[in-house]
């Protein structure tokens, strides 16, 4: 990878985690780097969730999935509220 190409994906990342900082917080959430180079959610409940970035993506990519399972398990699972 070039440095052109280092300069551009580092400018796309910079830019992916504003947006990102700027979405969590509209939710009363916040996204941080920890000490540990993991990624943290804070606001979801008591404490961070904190995942490595190879753990958040593979979580991620199970999106649709997770949301289908939560919508044919709806009766069986409890909300906070």
């Amino acid at each position: 990878m070039g440095d052109e190409d280092a300069n551009a994906e580092l400018a796309r990342l910079r830019a992916e985690n504003e947006r990102l900082r700027r979405t969590a917080a509209s939710r009363g959430m916040t996204i941080k780097v920890s000490e540990k180079g993991g990624v943290s959610v804070y606001g979801l409940g008591r404490f961070p969730v904190t995942l490595y970035k190879e753990q958040w993506l593979k979580l991620l990519d199970l999106a649709d999935e997770l949301r289908t399972f939560i919508r044919e398990n709806d009766a069986m699972l409890k909300s906070k509220s």
